[in-house]
């Protein structure tokens, strides 16, 4: 068993490179302002239709190198067939308890891919369970304090909870999404990203400058929570309404 120093940060995707697309910027400030962040690949993106499992994985490895994330790591769950099953919520358990995150961010509760939805409650569940004590006794309890869903990109998702500035970090997210040279060279869609016929790095641009401007930023990145946040100062709410 590999255990490493807790983290602080972990994001739990479907796919490599679904984490980039949906909060790589938050992934790369959490970092800079120096907390352990991490990822967990539910699958290898083995029926992608472009690309290889192994050549994804090297580039995961690079793109994690940009976001300043301490590790990565994939659960080879099945692509295009991931299911909230007591199995998988076990492999996902295990993970957590190995890893110890503080804060999990995963899909949106919505998705175009099957597998994103499906990902979102499977994480949900693993979160809850991996604090049950008496599963998987080998293994020392550990449920995560929070878990955030990445909404960006879409349109049917609630209002967001909060909107993470990443005005520092945006062009290392891009550079991390370009580490995926086999999968979206040349292309004008990805994951949730809808064409729109331009380029896709201009259309993540386009769709953080309009998060951004939610707070009052150049650019941003938005995440849900299910429960209501606590606000202790309500003079030190930051975002101007005028």
């Amino acid at each position: 068993m590999t255990t490493i120093e807790p983290l602080d940060v972990l994001a739990i995707f479907a796919h490599p490179d679904d984490a980039e697309l949906l909060c790589g910027g938050t992934l790369a400030a959490s970092a800079d302002r120096g907390r352990r962040v991490g990822l967990v690949d539910l699958t290898r993106g083995e029926t992608a239709s472009r690309g290889t499992p192994e050549r994804r994985a090297e580039e995961s490895q690079a793109a994690a190198r940009i976001l300043g994330a301490v590790h990565r790591e994939c659960l080879g769950l099945p692509d295009a067939g991931l299911e909230d099953t007591p199995e998988a919520r076990l492999v996902v358990a295990r993970a957590l308890r190995r890893l110890r995150p503080r804060v999990v961010i995963t899909h949106a509760l919505t998705g175009r891919h099957p597998d994103h939805a499906t990902a979102a409650t499977l994480v949900r569940h693993a979160v809850f369970v991996a604090g049950l004590r008496m599963l998987a006794p080998d293994l020392p309890i550990h449920r995560p304090d929070k878990v955030l869903h990445a909404i960006g990109f879409r349109d049917d998702a609630p209002a967001p909870t909060f909107v993470v500035d990443i005005s520092e970090t945006f062009e290392r997210k891009l550079a991390a999404i370009a580490a995926y040279r086999s999968q979206f060279d040349g292309l004008v869609q990805a994951g949730e990203v809808y064409p729109n016929g331009e380029p896709l790095a201009d259309i993540v641009r386009h769709q953080a400058a309009h998060h951004g401007a939610r707070i009052r930023r150049r650019y941003g990145e938005p995440f849900f929570t299910t429960e209501t946040m606590r606000v202790e100062d309500v003079a030190s709410l930051d975002v101007p309404t005028f």
